[in-house]
């Protein structure tokens, strides 16, 4: 066998290494570019989409979500909302701590991030919110500086999970916390059998008729069944840090809510 010459360059594991988008295999550094080709062609119609595939329970699902985030009204409140480019969970996330809570809206995609822009703008809440055009993986912020962190509906297109946990428990202060909102596993058989044929029957039908696009729907309801269990993201969350990790079941596991502090 032939030793490498030191001079060699070092092969590239990550490179070569391989995860899913939706029920394809694909390299893992092109999982983010294909991603943001989803996010780019849905960005415009993706507020009116959540309302129609969920029959407007996603709304109910972030007002749950946003309540555990409990953002302080008499001292100043640094709050960073990850993969939330159009704004739904930092509006809300903003008016609960008022004034005195300001909040950053991390988005790797730019569409999505206009559009938040554009809703922060008609909503009066532009002074509170920054946005900011990075990748989760890699935040732009130092050590120990947020609150709170959440991410909604967004964990599960990121292609190094383990590295957007250890990078939402660096930039969390101690005692900070870190809130995940996302799609889980229906428990009850029969509502599993229900969910699973509107999922692959009806919601790329809906995306086809709204956005005149289907494939980037059927990619979001793979990207659902890819996603660990709610016990296995879990064990995630506690190996990047986090203490006290959690989860609540939403509609019969439909969603689920994760939660861990840094202590």
């Amino acid at each position: 066998m032939q030793d490498a010459h030191p001079s060699d360059p070092a092969p590239d594991h990550d490179a070569a290494a391989r995860t899913h988008f939706g029920y394809a295999e694909v390299r893992l550094d092109d999982k983010q570019t294909l991603v943001d080709d989803v996010f780019h062609k849905v960005a415009h119609r993706y507020d009116v989409m959540n309302d129609l595939m969920s029959g407007g329970l996603h709304r109910v699902w972030k007002d749950v979500f946003v309540a555990k985030v409990q953002p302080s009204k008499r001292s100043p409140f640094k709050h960073l909302d990850v993969a939330g480019g159009t704004g739904d969970i930092a509006f809300r996330v903003a008016r609960a701590g008022g004034p005195k809570t300001d909040v950053t809206v991390l988005d790797i995609n730019p569409d999505m991030l206009g559009v938040g822009r554009e809703r922060a703008e008609k909503n009066g809440l532009a002074r509170q919110l920054t946005f900011v055009e990075a990748n989760a993986e890699e935040l732009p912020f130092p050590d120990a500086e947020f609150d709170a962190y959440t991410i909604a509906f967004g964990i599960r297109n990121v292609p190094r999970i383990d590295k957007a946990l250890a990078e939402a428990f660096r930039v969390l202060k101690r005692g900070g916390r870190f809130l995940c909102l996302e799609f889980s596993h229906v428990e009850a058989p029969a509502l599993a059998r229900i969910y699973e044929s509107y999922s692959f029957s009806v919601i790329p039908a809906i995306g086809r008729l709204v956005t005149g696009e289907a494939e980037p729907y059927r990619y979001l309801v793979e990207s659902i069944r890819q996603f660990p269990a709610p016990e296995d993201f879990a064990a995630m969350i506690e190996k990047a840090g986090f203490q006290r990790v959690g989860f609540t079941r939403l509609t019969g596991g439909v969603v689920a809510i994760h939660s861990g502090w840094k202590l």
